[in-house]
């Protein structure tokens, strides 16, 4: 498999009046493309700050961070923006959707960042709802939709503009059992069918088979890779 990003040596402090925080010591990870990769761990133990990092969002204060063959660290805050319109998709616990516009135009935010003209960015929504089973939805209301298919909403917006990576951060936890394994089925058919490369901060445990490969983390460190071999 080709590598889509590394990280080597990511070391990453916050400090407050009184001390100092080490969220990552000495990170080294490879990530592949096509494959699904979890990073697991108790909260606090430096998840969340490394796929900020790996989104370009964060910088590390040592180490380098590459993606696509990008060193997230060196390039200007303006080509970090243009490269994560591009290259990046992201699916929130939360979902964030803005409930003042409708499906369509939620889904079609990725394409207007890039300029895509208005028919094409058209049919391509309406493409990727049939996608994710929810063409007859283009224009309703978020407010009108369930849990479950928000987050297939918010699944669509993150792959519209064909990302190599897409992060998620706790993409079952606002969701039950059912609805939450749905959401997984669809992600990793997705995964399956376009080779996109997503990486999964997750702690909930039951969906942990869906992984190719899961990176444990606790106390700013991974403790060991584990490959899954899901099908």
């Amino acid at each position: 498999m080709n590598k889509i990003a590394e990280c080597q040596n990511l070391r990453k402090t916050f400090k407050t009046f009184s001390s100092e925080v080490v969220a990552l010591r000495d990170i080294n990870l490879d990530i592949y493309q096509g494959e699904m990769l979890m990073l697991v761990g108790p909260s606090g133990c430096g998840k969340t700050t490394l796929i900020s990092i790996l989104a370009g969002i964060m910088h590390p204060d040592s180490g380098v961070c590459s993606v696509q063959g990008l060193d997230l660290n060196t390039v200007s805050s303006e080509k970090i923006l243009a490269f994560r319109a591009k290259h990046v998709g992201f699916i929130f616990q939360s979902f964030n959707l803005i409930p003042t516009l409708n499906v369509m135009e939620n889904i079609m935010i990725p394409l207007i960042i890039q300029n895509v003209n208005a028919e094409e960015a058209y049919e391509k929504v309406l493409k990727m709802l049939d996608d994710v089973g929810l063409k007859d939805k283009a224009f309703s209301s978020i407010n009108q939709l369930s849990g479950g298919q928000q987050q297939r909403i918010a699944i669509a917006r993150s792959l519209i503009h064909n990302p190599s990576l897409v992060i998620c951060d706790e993409p079952t936890s606002a969701l039950d059992l059912d609805t939450g394994q749905k959401i997984m089925d669809l992600m990793k058919a997705i995964n399956k069918k376009s080779k996109t490369t997503f990486v999964i901060v997750t702690h909930d445990s039951r969906i942990y088979d869906y992984a190719d490969r899961i990176a444990y983390m606790n106390d700013g460190t991974i403790l060991k890779q584990e490959k899954r071999g899901s099908s």
